[in-house]
């Protein structure tokens, strides 16, 4: 799923993106580490996978978005 950087905790690791329609999704840093960055910026874009087949789980994995 795709999803737009909103804010990242660099010191926390954890942070939030947006979905494209509009709704705010907060990630910990346990996602953050699954996806190998070492920072973000808002306004990057990215690509997430939540838990299970719940479209509504939690973040497990953050990363860039690349064509």
């Amino acid at each position: 799923m795709q999803a737009t950087a909103y804010t990242y905790d660099s010191e926390t690791r954890s942070g939030s993106v947006l979905l494209d329609d509009g709704t705010p999704v907060p990630f910990d840093a346990a996602a953050f580490d699954a996806g190998g960055l070492r920072l973000l910026r808002a306004g990057q874009r990215v690509r997430i996978e939540r838990a299970g087949d719940d479209a509504d789980g939690p973040v497990t994995l953050v990363t860039l978005q690349t064509f």
